[in-house]
């Protein structure tokens, strides 16, 4: 992957304290002939617009940090020609948590833009309202209010460019997919300080990177109301309402970031209001749902042919922002069948959006379960310490200080968790090992695993983790070696094991 340094490059202090991750803005561009069998911009029904043109499919990502929300007002994302023309890709402004987007990449936009040879992108971020939190020493999160500029002047507007020149040149024809991606480097462009009194303050320096045809692209996700689905030809179309402008009650004459057709095989699996579905069968129940039913899809973007295939697909209740409240975090403790969920993101019913580092959620026999890529029954013992989900249910303390999600009518879907850690060696362990540093960006140290285990001798220990690693190949892993380990925790009360893997990475090449 090549990619291109901008004037914009600041170097940063050495003495920096915090490093926050790096965010991306991952704009994906292809150019292709009237009709295109993938992408739907410019009508009502996601029909192209007509002319030499070629189409842009903007998404945005994020990669892990110590920003627990990074929430600001994406205002405009543009594209200049040589000649000079500048092509505006964002029909609306749309308010991201930059934060969530750590493992893949969410459609922005679908839109027409003529052909032409583009030499420059830009994207314009808002700060006037935006919601910063740090975690401090101890991991908890602090909201950071004061955010400056390279001059210690207080952040408004902010604009960011990158040049695309020599190879980098991004040309866009009829027929050539092209994909391009803009990086906002949140890692180098932000310096997090606290004072002796525990108050941060960001300090906001751009870094925006560019890089055309990236071989390996993040898993994508796009969101919005369901427009039609084609079960002969293995797919639906959905136009994009991304972040908080999705809504699940729109009707005709809503305003839309475009229309993007998803195409689905028999390895789709589904969850739709709440149930389980895969292959055909899922897209014909996807089918009896009514046009502008809530959906997400998740997947791959594919370039021979150029396609977006669905992994996922959500849809009716199963979709947030519907007549449930949902919670999603990762579990730090479990008493009994109250959990408490660190790091969450509650999505109102009425559509409000709360970051709240803490909240309460009250289970009962009668809460449903499911697992992201699984058709197998889950049940509420499944639901344990460390494992990230999101919860539907009904807020009975909407105090922000000390939220409640009643689950008992609702349901809860198990995430696929991430852990960071190193290899640890024991002669007489049956398990694959690991000492614990974080699970999804928080710190161990915040996590309560007591009974997680079959007794208390058999609780989970941050230091000695074991996780069942399946058929993994993990003989050649070195001992102390950094490792990305991704998977489900095991079921409250069952430890050992403590973690079931489905990816493991080492890490050793790429940590410094």
């Amino acid at each position: 992957m090549n990619f291109l340094n901008t004037t914009l490059r600041t170097l940063m202090s050495a003495s920096r304290r915090y490093r926050a991750g790096w965010l991306g803005v991952c704009a994906v561009l292809f150019a292709a002939t009237v009709g295109l069998p993938g992408c739907g911009g410019g009508g009502e029904d996601g029909s192209p617009a007509s002319g030499d043109s070629g189409e842009v499919v903007v998404s945005l990502t994020d990669a892990p940090g110590d920003f627990t929300t990074y929430t600001v007002d994406v205002v405009s994302v543009s594209l200049t020609k040589a000649n000079g023309v500048v092509v505006e890709t964002l029909p609306l402004a749309t308010r991201v948590d930059f934060s969530q987007y750590t493992d893949l990449s969410e459609f922005l936009t679908a839109a027409t833009v003529p052909s032409g040879i583009y030499v420059k992108g830009s994207v314009r971020l808002d700060y006037a309202n935006a919601d910063i939190q740090v975690q401090d020493a101890d991991g908890h999160a602090v909201k950071v209010n004061d955010i400056q500029d390279a001059n210690g002047d207080p952040i408004a507007m902010l604009e960011l460019s990158v040049r695309l020149e020599g190879r980098n040149q991004l040309p866009i024809v009829p027929g050539v997919p092209k994909h391009l991606t803009l990086d906002f480097d949140l890692e180098s462009s932000n310096t997090v300080t606290f004072d002796d009194a525990g108050v941060p303050t960001v300090m906001v320096a751009p870094v925006l990177i560019a890089a055309v045809d990236p071989e390996q692209p993040k898993i994508h996700r796009v969101r919005g109301p369901l427009n039609v689905v084609a079960e002969d030809r293995s797919g639906f179309s959905v136009y994009i309402r991304p972040f908080r402008h999705y809504v699940h009650r729109l009707g005709a004459g809503f305003r839309h970031f475009g229309a993007l057709k998803v195409a689905t095989n028999d390895q789709t699996v589904y969850e739709i209001d709440g149930v389980a579905y895969a292959g055909a069968a899922g897209l014909a129940a996807l089918a009896a749902k009514a046009k502008f039913t809530a959906v997400i899809a998740v997947g791959d973007l594919e370039f021979h042919p150029r396609r977006f295939r669905a992994r996922e697909v959500y849809a009716g209740s199963s979709v947030p922002g519907g007549d449930l409240d949902v919670v999603t975090g990762n579990v730090v403790a479990r008493a009994g069948d109250a959990l408490t969920v660190r790091g969450a993101t509650l999505v109102r019913a009425d559509g409000v959006v709360v970051f709240n580092d803490n909240v309460t959620v009250n289970l009962a026999d009668s809460t449903t379960v499911a697992r992201q890529l699984s058709m197998d029954p889950h049940q509420i013992d499944d639901i344990s310490v460390g494992q990230r989900l999101t919860v539907f249910g009904s807020i009975t303390n909407d105090m922000i200080s000390d939220l409640v999600l009643d689950a008992s009518a609702g349901h809860a879907r198990l995430l696929l968790t991430t852990l960071r850690a190193q290899r640890t060696v024991s002669a007489d362990e049956p398990w694959f090992t690991v000492s614990l540093d974080s699970i999804d960006g928080r710190p161990v140290s915040m996590f309560d695993f007591a009974g997680t285990g079959m007794d208390a001798a058999s609780d989970a220990q941050a230091g000695v983790y074991e996780i069942d690693t399946g058929a993994l190949a993990v003989e050649a892993i070195a001992e102390q070696a950094p490792l990305a380990v991704r998977g489900f925790v095991m079921p409250f009360g069952s430890a050992p094991a403590d973690f079931a893997a489905q990816t493991i990475v080492d890490r050793s090449a790429v940590v410094q």
